[in-house]
């Protein structure tokens, strides 16, 4: 708790000290799978599923789309974006 509000009070550069890194063995591959993930389309998007499409696709980040939302345009490869429908069935899976 000390260390936490030691970086806290502190801020600026002294924040950028407190972060941790993983080690390089730890830190997943930046690179996603997305025909992989094209199998769970016309599921239902629901928690559970989430981790299934990070298992499979080999994403580090899952980004889920409402229907009628908009979206960044920003290209990370190690995203995996999964759009639903109104009635939570995912429609579209891409590495984005």
């Amino acid at each position: 708790m000390k260390r936490i509000l030691f970086c806290a009070v502190t801020g600026g550069l002294a924040l950028a000290g407190c972060a941790s890194t993983p080690p390089a063995s730890e830190t997943p591959p930046l690179t996603c799978n997305d025909q992989a993930g094209q199998a769970f389309i016309g599921q239902k998007a629901t928690a559970e599923l989430g981790p299934k499409l990070i298992e499979a696709t080999g994403a580090r980040q899952l980004r889920w789309v409402p229907p009628r939302t908009g979206v960044t345009m920003d290209l990370r490869p190690g995203r995996l974006t999964v759009s639903y429908d109104d009635d939570m069935v995912v429609t579209q899976v891409s590495c984005t």
